[in-house]
């Protein structure tokens, strides 16, 4: 098995396999706790104004996602796990747009297969990966915007990478700790709370916390995440 890590909106246009796009901070940690709070479907969206003209179809769906961090204006809700309350997206049809992680759904058109990766579900994907033995695995981190390199993602490429190969990782959770004084200050700085929530930043490094893994199939609707149990996981 080759396993590629490739970085930014170019590494998901080189993806080729089975490829996972990674979004820790927020997009794909964020998609994993809507399914976990009972959202019916999640659909990546390329832009802003197809999801509007997707939420006008399907009456009752909501608009989730964010452009620079900040929610797009006419959405129900931000790009943040921590400030979305269960009850409302139970059940749920949801679109998500956001500025890095969806664009690498939409990009990845060379890929044989697409799963999200975070690292809330990094061992989902893995042992999905082990079942799966595909020639070619790539792991595609991301970043801010999709164009500058995000040490999270990396970090979650790396993780799934040693998990699938059975490799030792001891020094995960030294490196979460780290990421606050490298690469995610904005989570800890009082002028952006607003878009950053620091809550947000903790509920995203809960490694292994979603026992399922979010494979984006396309229908005559558009993307589709589609949430698959693994091992000791009830639907």
């Amino acid at each position: 098995m080759e396993i590629r890590i490739l970085e930014l909106i170019q590494g998901a246009e080189q993806a080729r396999g089975l490829t996972v796009i990674i979004d820790v901070l927020r997009a794909f940690s964020l998609e994993c706790y809507l399914y976990g709070f009972g959202a019916a479907l999640v659909r990546p969206v390329g832009t802003v104004e197809e999801a509007f003209a997707l939420r006008d179809r399907f009456p009752g769906s909501l608009l989730v996602g964010e452009r620079q961090g900040r929610m797009c204006e006419g959405f129900d809700f931000g790009n943040t796990p921590g400030g979305i309350p269960p009850e409302a997206v139970r059940g749920k049809l949801i679109f998500h747009t956001t500025s890095a992680g969806t664009q690498g759904v939409i990009h990845a058109s060379g890929a044989g297969e697409i799963l999200t990766g975070s690292l809330v579900n990094a061992s989902a994907v893995a042992e999905y990966i082990r079942r799966r033995q595909p020639e070619t695995v790539s792991l595609v981190c991301m970043g801010n915007g999709g164009v500058r390199r995000a040490e999270e993602d990396v970090l979650c490429a790396e993780y799934i990478r040693a998990l699938v190969l059975g490799e030792p990782f001891p020094d995960l959770e030294k490196r979460i700790q780290d990421l606050p004084a490298h690469g995610a200050q904005h989570f800890f700085n009082p002028e952006t709370q607003d878009v950053y929530p620091e809550p947000d930043f903790w509920l995203c490094m809960k490694a292994d916390r979603f026992p399922f893994v979010l494979r984006v199939e396309r229908d005559q609707d558009g993307f589709r995440s589609v949430r698959i149990p693994m091992d000791g996981e009830r639907r």
